[in-house]
């Protein structure tokens, strides 16, 4: 494909996902399907294209002048990606597979378009603006910096899996595809972002993966995990498992040790735990399905720790979901305040005397992250903050809590706390 059809393709996907509120990668991967001509090189030039223009809609929408699919994807060509006027004007007006030729107007903006210096934060951080107060409550005059650090392209970053690697090794098997240490953590390794019209590494067909060595976790999430400590030998419940990434990196740490429980409400987020387990070499874990009659039952008051990955808006996902941050409203942030207050509550009831609970969430909002906690012990008066372990304290925010970010610690943006039942 050439240039011009790329373009039209974008922009016709982005008018999907904006018209259907369907999902960018499931849209993505309808035009694949529609459109089998496109090779894999096409496919990523246009979903780059495509994800660009959701990351950066408020501030395309600025300097274009208007807040429009096809406006985000030209503006994205020239202010993001850099092309020429020239380029930009000759792809639009190609035939037959353009998007049509530029209007005065759009000419006149890319050659001198509005600039951000006057724009107010949520244009210059590329969010809603309902959500300008709870990310001045957290960031403060930070908060536009904060969002313009979740409109870059995200790294690809994997976890050694030390049950049956270690770092030098991973280092070594994937040499040929640029992965370097990265900050966080030892067991921490990556390779850096794609340019906008390149593939991700596909580092999940590398035999070093299919053995088991490494598995592909942000680094964020890998600290996250890390927060619940030295937990060899102990009993952890996993009690928002999911796919099982966090469980996975529970039970590294675990080295195999123990008793490690992994359960979720929606049975369909768990297909794939068993088979990454495996994988893994995981010969500790017991996967409690929710299809069960009480699968919790007889387990109150048992662990030593239960982790808790509550359900959240996935605001600190926004470079790698772009989508999701424009379809978020104060509806669905009270909906997640909700669950989260449940399943905090039902943590408190499986955590023995004396144990602990991780409270972890992907979110930036203090509603989702300090405030549920304040809530919790509130409630619970036989529960207090406890330390975080001397790997992660670096990135506490005050006692007992962390918060991470693009800007601050180059990862996705993460909320951890430490809750202590009382012994």
């Amino acid at each position: 494909m050439r240039d011009a059809g790329r373009l039209a393709a974008a922009i016709d996907i982005v008018t999907e996902i904006e018209a259907r509120r369907k999902p960018a990668k499931l849209a993505v991967k309808a035009w694949g399907e529609a459109h089998r001509f496109a090779g894999s090189g096409d496919r990523a030039a246009i979903a780059g294209l495509m994800l660009d223009a959701l990351r950066r809609r408020r501030s395309l929408a600025w300097m274009m002048g208007e807040d429009t699919p096809r406006a985000a994807c030209i503006g994205v060509l020239r202010f993001v990606w850099g092309w020429s006027i020239e380029r930009v004007t000759e792809t639009c007006a190609e035939t037959p597979h353009g998007p049509g030729a530029l209007s005065a107007e759009e000419a006149a903006r890319l050659a001198a378009p509005n600039g951000l210096n006057d724009a107010p934060p949520p244009v210059q951080g590329d969010y809603p603006d309902w959500l300008d107060g709870p990310l001045a409550r957290v960031f403060g005059d930070a908060r536009a910096e904060e969002g313009a650090a979740l409109t870059v392209r995200a790294p690809v970053d994997m976890r050694v899996n030390t049950l049956k690697s270690n770092t030098e090794q991973v280092l070594e098997a994937l040499s040929g595809m640029d992965v370097h240490a990265a900050g966080g953590l030892p067991t921490t390794v990556r390779i850096d972002a794609p340019s906008a019209t390149d593939r991700v590494a596909p580092v999940e067909t590398h035999p070093a993966f299919i053995r088991g060595w490494f598995e592909v976790q942000d680094a964020g999430s890998q600290i996250a995990a890390a927060v619940a400590g030295d937990i060899k030998s102990a009993k952890v419940i996993d009690l928002c498992a999911g796919g099982g990434g966090k469980t996975l990196a529970l039970g590294a740490m675990m080295a195999n040790t123990g008793w490690l429980y992994a359960y979720d409400r929606d049975p369909r987020r768990m297909v794939d735990i068993i088979p990454r387990a495996e994988r893994a070499g995981l010969s500790n874990l017991t996967v409690l399905s929710p299809l069960d009659k009480e699968p919790l039952k007889g387990l109150d008051n048992k662990f030593d720790l239960v982790f808790v990955d509550a359900p959240c808006t996935g605001s600190g996902t926004w470079r790698r979901h772009p989508d999701t941050k424009w379809k978020l409203s104060e509806g669905s942030l009270a909906l997640r305040n909700k669950e989260q207050d449940e399943v905090l509550d039902q943590a408190a009831g499986l955590v023995r005397p004396g144990g602990r609970i991780i409270y972890v969430t992907c979110s930036l909002l203090a509603e989702e992250n300090e405030d549920r906690v304040a809530a919790f012990l509130e409630a619970r008066p036989d529960f207090r903050l406890g330390d975080l372990p001397k790997t992660v304290a670096r990135f506490a925010t005050e006692p007992g809590m962390l918060r991470l970010s693009p800007a601050v610690s180059d990862t996705d943006a993460f909320f951890a706390a430490v809750l202590v039942r009382a012994g």
